[in-house]
């Protein structure tokens, strides 16, 4: 898996019969541009992009969020908030899984190179490319555990 640019992503995209549009370049950037750790649902990327101007309807957001997920460039997270939230697809050494706390969402991150050996060995076996491979663990965080305990 490779970081990609506006020349990768447009030959990528033209390979499937797509072409690179800007609002596609925009969403790409402000993706790159997040920092480690930030994951952005639909709703919020288009907040964002009003914010800064950019008129790219919600419908667009969603349609390019699920193209650059299904390419590999974007992960598509399930956080527990009733919707996905996504995140640039960086590769070794940045890359990293989830615990989510069920009950007040707070979400850590966390590396373990064995789950990521386990998921390019089974693609490799099977005749796959491994584009993504990623575990999310739902718990209850302490904070929530000693809520849930009567006084």
């Amino acid at each position: 898996m490779s970081i990609y640019n506006s020349a990768s992503l447009k030959a990528e995209l033209n390979g499937h019969g797509w072409r690179l549009t800007p609002q596609r370049e925009t969403i790409l950037q402000i993706f790159q541009d997040l920092p480690q750790g930030e994951h952005l649902s639909a709703e919020d990327l288009h907040q964002r992009l009003e914010h800064d101007g950019e008129g790219i309807s919600l419908s667009t957001i969603y349609r390019t969020l699920k193209l650059m997920a299904r390419m590999g460039i974007l992960r598509e997270l399930e956080l527990g908030e009733g919707h996905k939230h996504y995140e640039i697809n960086q590769p070794y050494p940045h890359h990293h899984h989830h615990l989510i706390c069920t009950r007040c969402n707070m979400t850590i991150e966390f590396k373990n190179d064995s789950i990521l050996k386990i998921g390019t060995k089974t693609a490799q076996k099977e005749g796959y490319q491994l584009l993504d491979c990623q575990l999310t663990i739902h718990a209850i965080c302490p904070r929530c555990q000693r809520a849930l305990v009567p006084a």
